[in-house]
Order: C-alpha cells, then structure tokens, then sequence
C-alpha cells in the first residue's frame, strides 16, 4: 500500500509488515510494524531528520515506556503510558 503528496513525493507505505510514513521532503517521519493498526516499537523523527521519540504502541495508542529527545539527541523526556494515556509518577 502506498500513499502519496499532492507533489508525487511519498506519503507513506506499508511493506511486510512495516509502515513508513515520510514528510514532504521526503524524509522519514515515523517507521515501525503495522497490522491494519500501529503495533510495537516505533519510532518518529522531525522534519530535518533528527530522532523525536521512540516508544511502543498497541492498536494506534502509546503504551509502555515513551522517550523524546532534543534535537542535539540529548533526552527531553522520559514517560509512562497505558493505553494513550500518560501515567503520573
């Protein structure tokens, strides 16, 4: 399955198993496994092409351990999510 821009660059595919979503400049966005829905590890980056978060989803929801960084790569955030929602500590 493949999706594309308006411009023809690639939107997003999905390729055993696997779904790449990428921006418009044609960098990736967010990658990790896909059923019909968002399962496991993933992992999202910004437009420039740093890493943003990595963390693990079940049927489109963060669950699990959830961390986002800086753009120098340095950790902003570390969280804990169940079903979507973030738990307080």
């Amino acid at each position: 399955m493949e999706e594309y821009y308006k411009n023809g660059q690639i939107k997003q595919v999905v390729k055993d198993g696997i779904r790449t979503h990428y921006f418009e400049n044609g960098k990736i966005k967010a990658i990790g496994p896909f059923d019909g829905k968002m399962q496991g590890d993933w992992k999202f980056y910004r437009k420039s092409g740093e890493l943003w978060q990595v963390g693990y989803l079940e049927n489109d929801m963060k669950n699990g351990e959830w961390i986002r960084f800086y753009q120098d790569g340095q950790v902003e955030k570390e969280a804990q999510f169940d079903k979507g929602k973030e738990k307080r500590q």
